[in-house]
């Protein structure tokens, strides 16, 4: 029996970060041990946000070697860039076709951008491009063309994968069949927020994150920065309120944990120790993928040959499905 296709997203936003490891790429790579797994590179997605070609050009490398570097075993699963399969942008305009305007003005990011437009009291649709206004569309076109049975999202994302689902229910009822598959979202609830040096969640607009890649003396000054109370070292301290055990715990298996849960209820735990603690376990975990990612980042021909690899097998896959489509929708 032949498994099921699980599709994964990654926008090229810059090297990630231990929030999006534990949210997103753990998780995602986890999937090939159940499911046929697909995962693109949303260059042109990123588009909307980056214009620069020698920055964008650049990100494109650093996610691939980030993914590649965190276990991505391309020998086993499929890995290209949405920008080598035209026959994404071409199923684009098929769904552009069935899609209601008014869909996409509930789109959270167009909605977004529309209150602070009208809080600053601007035009409605001030910096509005029509990419961001059918992101939803494409990201559609991404999934639906790879016949993706499920797809990993968090909660943020979920509303467009609800989007595809309902393009496609629309277009199959116009035909009456089932022309595109379905896809469900695979929502992982498990690891929670991740918090980042400040205490809010970990993110690049707060600058508050930890990168995954930074040299070993780099990492351990910015760990230090955490956050933390003003409890001396001999106040036994809670660790289910603290951000440094909270890290901590992701990284550490459940005896470690227990044995620093005692450590912080006992006393005498300084924060600097706490910090240390965390430090040591990150490099630890982190010390291979960062090897790896700076070796792959120094050849980015190898990169690029396999991400070519992989867009010839993505754009052979694609073109399957684009005829099957031409001969339902007419346009044979």
């Amino acid at each position: 029996m032949n498994k099921k296709i699980a599709l994964t997203g990654i926008k090229p936003t810059g090297n990630p970060h231990i929030g999006n490891y534990f949210g997103a790429i753990k998780p995602a790579l986890q999937l090939s041990a159940q499911y046929e797994t697909r995962y693109f590179i949303a260059d042109y997605h990123a588009l909307n946000q980056t214009k620069d070609p020698d920055v964008l050009s650049e990100r494109i490398y650093e996610i691939a070697a980030a993914w590649l570097a965190c276990g991505l075993d391309p020998e086993h699963n499929l890995i290209y860039k949405q920008s080598a399969v035209p026959q994404t942008f071409e199923l684009s305009t098929i769904l552009l076709a069935f899609t209601p305007k008014g869909l996409m003005n509930r789109a959270h990011a167009y909605k977004a951008m529309v209150q602070t437009n009208n809080e600053l009291n601007k035009d409605t649709d001030d910096g509005v491009n029509m990419g961001l206004f059918t992101y939803p569309v494409l990201m559609s076109a991404d999934i639906l063309l790879f016949d993706a049975d499920v797809v990993p999202v968090g909660s943020d994302q979920q509303q467009h994968l609800e989007m595809a689902t309902d393009i496609a229910e629309v277009i199959n009822r116009n035909y009456k069949k089932e022309i595109l598959k379905v896809p469900q979202a695979l929502i992982h609830k498990d690891t929670g927020i991740i918090v980042g040096l400040d205490g809010r969640k970990m993110s690049k607009s707060y600058n508050n994150t930890i990168p995954m890649f930074l040299p070993e003396k780099k990492l351990r000054k910015l760990i230090m920065k955490i956050v933390t109370n003003s409890q001396t070292i001999e106040e036994p301290k809670d660790p289910d309120i603290c951000n440094v055990f909270a890290l901590y715990k992701l990284f550490a298996d459940q005896q470690l944990q227990e044995d620093m849960k005692k450590r912080y209820r006992a006393g005498g735990l300084g924060w600097g120790h706490a910090k240390q603690a965390l430090f040591e376990i990150i490099n630890e975990t982190i010390s291979s993928f960062r090897e790896k990612y700076n070796r792959l980042m120094a050849d980015k021909g190898y990169i690029d040959d396999i991400l070519e690899k992989g867009s010839a097998q993505a754009r052979e896959l694609a073109e399957q499905k684009l005829v099957l489509l031409r001969k339902e929708i007419g346009v044979r």
